[in-house]
């Protein structure tokens, strides 16, 4: 599983620019599925044939990430920008970024020596040009986030776009590891969550499910004075109750807490007040559809560094494969 999420992580597919993202797991996926179809977003949908009289299951994570976008070239060939989701301009000063077209560049700042945190005017990419002639990145270019992932120990690796590639790993490998299951399970990979989970709610109109899961990253309550939230990397999964966008199905969250329990597999139970999910979308899709959230835990989103271990991610996929496999009844 390393494998699968180091070529995850570290592929290119910035909001609306998925390309390169979507081809990887349509490969991956193509095997396994009955069918594999791509929408006119770029939503990747794959299904699994279940038994006769189950609920049709919809598990989507998705597989776009934060980047930047060009909005102004200047005399020098230094090019201003703006943001594709939730980009924190305290963490970008020096980081480099990659362009679809395969140029790299650097993230600078107007005034170095100024102790004040930067605001996006304060900031540029330098791609290595003297004049907007022979820059060779132009306006409306999109650019995403450029950093190796890093192993730390056997449990905590660190990468940019655990944010939701990480889920993408888990919704893969909860299909490889389905056998017969109760239900027929729609597996989306969507687009353009970052954005405002755009992606999500035409899947799910499209596909009609009767249940949504998402599988999405979560923040945590346990670095040196941090957010005080009940969340710790290590400690399994969490399902969500709430967060900024949406109130999780209390029946879903019920079900995937006492089939947690069943199976004897650590839990936590995630209160967000910021942030929201795809399952936010597909919640108010058609004549409403029970979501709700499957996260696992991450120090550091939207930066280029997002850590999370891998203990909730292996306990994440047991729990949503027992959740799909089994006859599901929201009470």
């Amino acid at each position: 599983m390393i494998d699968l999420i180091q070529k995850y992580v570290e592929a290119y597919g910035p909001s609306a620019y998925e390309d390169a993202i979507r081809e990887m797991i349509i490969a991956d996926v193509t095997p396994l599925a009955d069918d594999v179809s791509v929408d006119a977003l770029g939503n990747v949908i794959a299904k699994v044939k279940g038994k006769k009289n189950g609920q049709r299951v919809m598990l989507i994570a998705h597989m776009d990430e934060i980047g930047v976008m060009i909005s102004h070239i200047d005399k020098n060939g230094f090019c201003r920008f703006m943001r594709i989701g939730g980009v924190n301009p305290q963490t970008l000063i020096g980081h480099r970024v990659r362009f679809t077209n395969g140029v790299m560049g650097v993230i600078g700042v107007d005034d170095p020596r100024s102790q004040r945190l930067p605001k996006y005017d304060d900031l540029f990419i330098d791609v290595g040009a003297n004049s907007p002639e022979d820059c060779p990145v132009s306006i409306g270019d999109t650019a995403g986030f450029v950093r190796p992932m890093a192993q730390l120990n056997e449990h905590r690796i660190i990468a940019k776009s655990m944010d939701d590639r990480i889920g993408c790993v888990v919704l893969l490998e909860t299909l490889k590891a389905l056998k017969k299951p109760q239900n027929d399970v729609i597996f989306v990979f969507s687009v353009q969550e970052e954005v405002g989970t755009r992606g999500a709610g035409p899947a799910a109109f499209h596909t009609k499910p009767d249940v949504v899961i998402a599988v999405d990253v979560t923040a945590t309550g346990d670095t040196p004075k941090g957010f005080p939230m009940d969340m710790d990397l290590g400690k399994g999964p969490a399902i969500k109750v709430r967060d900024g966008g949406m109130l999780a199905d209390p029946r879903l969250v019920r079900l995937m807490r006492d089939q947690a329990l069943a199976a004897e597999l650590p839990y936590q139970m995630e209160i967000l007040p910021f942030g929201t999910t795809d399952a936010r979308a597909t919640q108010v899709t058609r004549g409403g559809i029970p979501s709700g959230c499957l996260s696992i835990p991450c120090r550091y989103i939207h930066t280029p560094s997002e850590m999370i271990d891998l203990r909730d991610v292996q306990n994440g996929i047991a729990l949503l494969t027992k959740v799909v496999s089994e006859k599901i009844e929201l009470k």
